[in-house]
Order: C-alpha cells, then structure tokens, then sequence
C-alpha cells in the first residue's frame, strides 16, 4: 500500500479529550477516531491489527476445537429475564422497544443466547462435549467510558461457551481454554499473568483473569515474588496474622478526646499509638441495610470481600448523612462498641489486643477496646492484601502490580443452564443440566492494550504479528534514481509476501521519520539518494532507539535481507 492512496491521517498535536498512551497515540496515528463517549470508528490501519488480533484468537481457539458461530447483538428481553439478568445488568443495557412495544436489549454478552441454542440443539451425552465461540460487537452502557479503547460502551469482544455433562468435563475444557489463552497472549507478545479473580455478574464456581502488566492498568495484582501465585487485588488473600503475645488483663474501654481528629492518621499521631492499634470502622450500604465493616487501621476494605462475607452482591460507603443518622457522630468517629446495627469484623482486626477506634461521639474515641469482649461481630476476610504481604501459597513477600484485563475464563457450573432448563440425557436416559464454562477476550481493547505496554515517546512499537504492515518503506526524495530503487524493492518484497506500506509523500524526510515512529510499524527501511549513491538502502528496527545504528544493506540483496528478518520477526526471533 502507498501512502499517497492510503488513508492515513495522522496528527500533530495530541487530541484535547485523549487521555492515556494508547488513546493518544492510536488518534494521532490515524488508526481509529472518537465517534462519541466510548464509541470509536477503526481507520484502515486500526481494522489491519484488529483483524490480526481477530485471526490469532481465531486460529487459537479452533486449534482448541471451539467452533464458531456468530450470534445476533439485538436480543428480546425474556432471555435475560429467565434468568434474573434483565435486573441485575441495570443501566449497563441498552434497552430499547420495538414498534409493537416490546422489551430490546443490544447484548452486553451471550450466556443466555448460547444457552437457548444448545437447549434447542443438544438433547444426548454423546452430542457433548461443544465449545462455540464468536467474535462480535458488544454493548454496554459504562458509566464512565475512558481510556480509549480499554473502556467503551461498543466494543469488539470474542466470548465462547463450553458445555459438559459433568463437573470433570467441564474442568477439562477450561484447561484448554486456559492453554489457548496462553497461546493467543503469547503470541501477542504481551506480559502478562493469569491470575485469580472475582466472578462477579457471571455467577459460576470460579474464574481467573489474563492479566496484561502496564503501569496505566486500571486493576491491580498480588503476585507472589517466589511462586506463581497471583490474584486480583479484589480476591487476593494472605495468611492471617500471627496471634499477638498476651498482653496480660486490658482494662475497659476509656473514652478519650479528640477534638477535630476523626482520620486515623490524626488520631495516631495525637495519641502517639501505631495504626495497626486501631480498628477502624466505616459504614457500608448493604443491600437494604447498613452494616459497619472493621479493619484494622493500617488496612484498607476490600469491598468485594466484603459483599461476598454478607452475601449481597455489591456494597458502597454510606453517606455522611446517613452516617451521623445510624452512629449519632459525623464521619471519623464511627465504632463498633455500642452500635445500633450489624458489624462484621476482619480476621487481623479481630486479633488486636487492645485497639483504638470510634466512640459513635463527636470528639471521642476509645481505647482499651477488645474485640470479642466489649462488642460481638462475626469475623471474616474482609481487608486488601499490601505489598509485602506473604503468599498465601508458599510464604514469600507479594508484590502489587497494576494490570488490564485483556481476557477472562470461568468455571459456570449449571448457574445459567438449571434456570434456563438446558439438559441432556445421560446413558440411562436420565435428565442432567449441563455443565457451562465460559471464556472471554476484549479483541478491539487487545489493540489498545498492546499500545499501552509497546511504546515511547514517539508513538507505538508493535510486535510483528499484530503491526499493520511489517515493513515501512520510505522513500526520501523525488529523484528518478530513488523512485525507481523504490519500486524495484516494492515489487520484491510483495513478492516475497511481505506486508509494506511505501511512504512516496512529497513531504520532508523529518515529518516521514516522525510518522513512521508514531505509526510504529516493526522495520523501517529508507531509500534515498545519499544512501544509494553510498551504495544500498538503510533498515532501522522501530525498537532501535539510535538513529547512528541503521544497518545499510546493498540495493541489490536488500529485498532477501529484508524478507529474513521479516521472517525471523515473525518467529519471534
């Protein structure tokens, strides 16, 4: 492709509203324009890598022995509400009536769909195991849409659905999943770490998450700095702490005044105590109710947790208002002795010996408070692990990092096929729901996320098997001489099958250079007439951060010496 017929509008300065390297450079390079909030067109370069990424994901999950099939985005409501999800998804559907009045939705993802079909379909044991999958565009009202393409409210993703008759079947089409997983990000080149995470509003027994380390992610991990251990932040855990040494007989709670003091900092440094002394205490919405959550002061509520410990399926701070009204004190002077409700507490907060917290009073805290004796609260998991943490697996020191979740698997269970009555029967001619897995990846936000972790100041360095080409061929200069080199080394990289786009502008060498580094594709090669007249072209790898270190190939074996490193690339090599 020449880019003198090639759409390829890339820009100057950064977009106003760009936030985020991939955002940023993916506009200014011309591969995809803002349409609105979390709405974005792919230009010919950006639909080039998401068809690359769509072809490995593709070829992967064949190679697994999925099949594919492609299901429709505009779904009648009665799916979702067989099984409970019309309410539960919220404002995240697109909701919409027909002419007739009845109940849309565009589809945020497929579960009740493929349900449908295999209930339709499957009747025996001997037509399972199936695993079908599809690449198709999703809807989901985000409230926040960010990031560019890692947050949108349409968006490219490949979800598959494995049905088993039974539990071990079901745990060995995840394992090739998992594989294929592997496979897909490994070929994508990315860094990444599977790790365990929340099932959240897929229900199901299990699930994990493919998580692509970058500085930008919006998630965090606890990975273990010795074993393979790692986790969300949302479900990562750590052994309990050690009991404390007996502190001998704690006399009662004593009220003491705080004036102004209400963050455990403050009080801290007042009282010239240790946070992991205090147990601090805050108070959530709990489904209808609100219910007081006690850490130890040095710890943070996981939130997740912490709805999981009350069975509900999400919780929230309360607000200021409705603090004062459930502890009778403004914020910062919450406790759990004397409080009117439900309290659960953390393991490490159950185990301080004597702590420090809230007296439910304006100005006053108490301490000398023991947990178990001056007030009963059922104990739980309830904190996020901190870096330095021990594994819970092997003992060594955790470590945080922060990631985007480029792809998801669970384990479902019969959690979508008992409500939807998707069964087989077995050799005995008995009735069974099948057994569900289901398997995620965000194909258009892959695109994004390959930025975030491949670039630099100039633009984005893409790993060969993604690029939109895999060689830029610039041509400096309108001379007779270096037109025809160009041409000449066109023709034999096409025909070598390499994939080239030919900058034949008529714009100054700095502006082409500036653009080949924005665009980002792998080798960049220069035909001008200095280098032809010192005999032969000059190929830069895009990675290669001196521009002194080009290599200069003669004009006459460039085409081969081109074409095997393209191949080497290609093999990771």
């Amino acid at each position: 492709m020449r880019s003198s017929r090639a759409l390829v509008p890339t820009l100057k300065e950064v977009p106003a509203d760009a936030a985020g390297p991939s955002t940023v450079f993916l506009l200014r390079g011309g591969f995809v324009r803002r349409v609105g909030a979390g709405i974005y067109s792919f230009l010919p370069l950006g639909v080039r890598v998401l068809r690359k990424v769509e072809r490995i994901v593709r070829e992967e999950l064949d190679r697994a022995g999925a099949l594919e099939v492609l299901l429709p985005a505009l779904l009648p409501a009665e799916y979702f509400r067989e099984t409970g999800r019309w309410d539960v998804f919220g404002d995240t559907l697109f909701r919409l009536h027909d002419r007739k009045g009845g109940d849309y939705h565009l589809g945020p993802t497929h579960e009740e769909i493929i349900t449908d079909l295999v209930r339709r379909e499957v009747r025996s044991y001997r037509d399972l195991p199936k695993n079908l999958y599809q690449i198709q565009t999703k809807f989901r009202d985000e409230p926040r849409p960010r990031g560019g393409l890692l947050r949108c409210r349409e968006f490219s993703m490949k979800d598959a659905y494995s049905f088993d008759a039974d539990e071990a079947g079901a745990r060995q089409s995840y394992e090739a999943m998992r594989a294929a997983y592997v496979r897909v990000f490994d070929r994508l080149a990315l860094d990444y770490r599977m790790v365990a995470a929340d099932s959240g509003a897929m229900g199901g027994s299990g699930s994990a998450e493919f998580q692509v380390l970058v500085q930008t992610g919006e998630d965090v991990i606890a990975a273990c700095s010795a074993c393979s251990y790692a986790a969300n932040l949302e479900v990562a855990s750590t052994p309990p702490a050690p009991p404390p040494a007996a502190a001998g007989e704690v006399p009662p709670p004593e009220r003491v005044l705080t004036p102004g003091k209400g963050s455990i900092e403050e009080v801290s440094a007042l009282l010239g105590a240790s946070p992991a002394t205090f147990l601090k205490s805050l108070v959530y919405v709990a489904g209808e109710g609100l219910v007081l959550a006690v850490v130890r002061g040095d710890h943070e509520v996981n939130e997740i947790k912490l709805a999981r410990a009350l069975d509900v399926r999400e919780v929230h701070l309360a607000s200021a208002a409705e603090v004062e009204r459930a502890t009778g004190a403004p914020v910062g002077f919450a406790g759990p002795v004397g409080f009117r409700g439900r309290v659960v507490i953390d393991r490490d907060a159950a185990a301080v010996p004597s702590g420090i917290t809230g007296a439910n009073e304006v100005d006053v805290h108490l301490r000398n408070v023991v947990p178990g004796r001056d007030f009963e609260a059922p104990v739980a998991e309830l904190r996020s692990v901190r870096e330095g943490d021990p594994c819970p697996s092997c003992g060594a020191p955790l470590r945080l990092y922060r990631g985007i979740e480029a792809g998801h698997i669970f384990l479902l269970g019969t959690h979508y096929s008992a409500k939807m009555g998707a069964t087989y029967l077995d050799e005995r001619g008995e009735q069974h729901p099948l057994v569900m897995g289901c398997y995620g990846i965000g194909v258009s936000r892959l695109v994004a996320t390959a930025v975030e972790q491949a670039h630099d100041e100039d633009g984005i360095r893409w790993p060969m098997s993604i690029a939109p080409y895999e060689v830029h061929l610039v041509q400096v200069g309108q001379e007779p001489e270096v037109v025809a080199a160009v041409a000449e080394l066109e023709a034999a990289l096409e025909a070598a099958g390499v994939e080239l786009l030919v900058d034949d502008r008529d714009e100054r060498p700095g502006v082409k250079f500036k653009d080949a580094d924005l665009i980002g594709i792998p080798l960049r090669v220069t035909v001008g007439r200095k280098a032809l007249e010192a005999g032969g072209v000059e190929l830069k790898p895009r990675a290669e951060r001196d521009p002194k270190r080009a290599e200069r190939l003669p004009l006459a074996g460039a085409a081969a010496a081109i074409a095997a490193r393209v191949a080497a690339l290609r093999a990771g090599g």
